[in-house]
């Protein structure tokens, strides 16, 4: 007997509740995490998001693996505030909720200019010119700081003209909302760019660039296109960031540090899933804004992390939710619940051991003028005494013994159940 399924023509009732989710987790977001700290970390998170959409247009739907995709968003931001200056002086009747635009036109404009080379290659190639002018771009912006503002960088007031609709966009708040606005629309337009006839040729340019050739599509032109409608929104991310912060500096900006973040996070969000730079973006602010301030090792910490995700979970985040949702589809999921406490509970064992050790190696390499002593999760830590190592070694070496052993158990129980939804799939084909 066939599988029956319920369709709702012409709605499709599940992508409708998805997009009204989001929509209500923007509007909610603010009113649930009152806190200055959570408001700017919500504002950054949400103008990431269209960067990290952006760049993830080119890495998981065009396969171009790019190091200079900050290049466009800071040239963007820096589009982006000269116009507000231009409009605060009273020489251009722009708007501030149109400023945001002006960054997008300044991110396409560059991108259309550089693209233009880049996307001539593919590949390592593509990699290597990127890259290139990133560094290009980069060292030129002590080369002309009428425009890049030197060290200092360029300062604006996003306080100006006639308010919109009541909004002076001074609080906060009122900048929030105007980013999640915008948030929303960009990711519902390069969602829908997903489905257009250029973002499918240009998955299959990613996936067989030959055959793409062979029925007679030029491979350099779509990437091409992709790649200027990617410098458009990574722009619109820039002029939000220039709304947010009110100053753009050339050092933070473009240098390959900003374009090796994208790369890092929109990697482990999942770029092959539409929502993975969604995670990515939100993991970016949590390590720049929180764990940068609570240790000194974060670097070490961020680049553990990416190292385990490439080596155990490629596919990202994204990739995680998207098979355990497959387990939780097919009935399997009970049996994973007391797997995965153990695994949250032998791996926060491990972490606490590794990051005790390393915190205290971090302290007596930069703070050992400060004294022996360090506070560490709410415990203090000395470094001078052999017990505090001693205890910190035994957690991570039991923690470890006790990962192993409930990761090979999860291992086989994973195995299982992936060979009995496989047997149901059959099993569904021949009914």
């Amino acid at each position: 007997m066939a599988t029956q399924y319920y369709r709702f023509k012409p709605w499709n009732i599940g992508r409708i509740a998805i997009w009204s989710l989001f929509a209500i987790a923007l509007i909610v977001a603010p009113l649930l995490f009152r806190s200055s700290l959570a408001l700017t970390m919500l504002s950054q998170i949400g103008y990431l998001i269209i960067i990290c959409l952006s760049y993830n247009m080119l890495l998981g739907q065009g396969g171009m693996l790019s190091f200079g995709h900050a290049v466009y968003v800071g040239l963007g931001s820096f589009i982006a505030i000269h116009t507000m200056n231009l409009a605060t002086a009273g020489h251009l009747p722009v708007p501030l909720v149109l400023i945001p635009l002006a960054g997008g036109i300044g991110g396409m404009f560059f991108a259309v200019l550089f693209g233009f080379v880049t996307t001539k290659k593919s590949g390592t190639t593509f990699a290597m010119i990127t890259l290139g002018i990133g560094e290009l771009v980069a060292s030129m912006a002590l080369m002309f700081p009428s425009f890049f503002g030197g060290e200092g960088g360029i300062t604006t007031n996003r306080v100006y003209g006639t308010p919109f609709l009541g909004l002076t966009f001074g609080p906060q708040i009122q900048v929030y909302y105007l980013i999640a606005v915008y948030c929303f629309v960009c990711t519902a337009l390069m969602y829908a760019f997903t489905g257009t006839p250029l973002g499918r040729i240009l998955n299959a340019v990613r996936d067989n660039p030959e055959r793409v050739a062979f029925i007679g599509y030029n491979t350099q032109r779509v990437r091409y296109f992709a790649f200027i409608i990617a410098g458009f929104f990574a722009g619109i991310g820039g002029g939000l960031n220039a709304i947010n912060f009110e100053i753009v500096n050339a050092s933070d900006s473009l240098n390959g540090l900003r374009s090796g973040s994208y790369l890092l996070f929109t990697f482990l969000g999942g770029a092959t899933f539409f929502f993975g730079p969604i995670i990515g973006a939100a993991l970016l602010v949590f390590a720049l804004v929180l764990l940068s301030e609570l240790s000194k090792a974060w670097l070490l910490y961020v680049g553990l992390v990416f190292l385990f995700m490439v080596m155990f979970a490629p596919g990202g985040v994204a990739s995680l939710i998207m098979m355990n949702l497959r387990v939780a589809k097919f009935g399997k999921f009970k049996r994973f619940w007391v797997l995965y406490a153990g695994l949250i509970a032998t791996g926060a064992l491990v972490i606490a051991g590794a990051a005790a050790i390393v915190e205290m190696i971090y302290h007596m390499q930069l703070d050992a003028a400060l004294g022996p002593e360090l506070a560490f999760a709410g415990i203090t830590l000395d470094t001078s005494a052999p017990t505090s190592w001693s205890v910190c070694t035994a957690m991570l070496v039991v923690g470890l013994i006790l990962l192993e052993i409930v990761r090979r158990r999860f291992v086989r129980t994973w195995g299982h159940a992936q060979e009995e939804i496989e047997l149901e799939l059959k099993r569904r084909e021949v009914a």
